[in-house]
């Protein structure tokens, strides 16, 4: 599995920690930034991860915000993507078994560097489960290609 991560400058130390845990679970990385706390726009980096799960170039992602609400809108704008805000535990686990979501959002002010630690190596090795779930999936796909049809045929 191969993971994209980013973040804005409020999830830069935080990142850096995730990065070292992947690393140490032998999961390859692709860091899309920022690598500064100097402020910056996180819907910029938002869309780096969240394209590259988008258009199925990288399996999974991570991102990193103040509070993590920012980078859950602008990843859950793009087809096919399944954000998760996950703050604790239980989320993580739920939102792969019956979710599959494919993006982890956390906040990098609200979740202390132990906790984030567990809710990623959660996130990373919980399965998704399926079964009934994949109809739930199917009509969220529905629903993204309704809305697709219909901004394309206005003017």
């Amino acid at each position: 599995m191969t993971i994209a991560i980013g973040c804005d400058h409020a999830g830069v130390d935080l990142k850096k920690d995730i990065l070292s845990l992947l690393h140490d679970l032998r999961i390859e990385c692709i860091d899309y930034g920022t690598n500064s706390s100097e402020s910056v726009d996180y819907p910029d980096f938002g869309e780096k991860v969240s394209e590259a799960v988008s258009s199925g170039t990288i399996e999974r992602g991570i991102l990193i915000c103040g509070t993590g609400i920012g980078m859950s809108i602008v990843a859950n704008k793009f087809p096919g993507v399944r954000a998760s805000l996950c703050n604790e535990l239980f989320t993580a686990k739920m939102s792969r078994l019956h979710n599959d979501a494919n993006i982890l959002v956390i906040g990098g002010r609200i979740v202390g560097k132990d906790l984030a630690k567990e809710i990623v190596k959660t996130w990373v090795s919980t399965p998704f489960e399926g079964e009934r779930h994949c109809r739930r999936l199917d009509k969220i796909s529905h629903i993204e290609d309704r809305l697709k049809k219909h901004d394309t045929g206005k003017s």
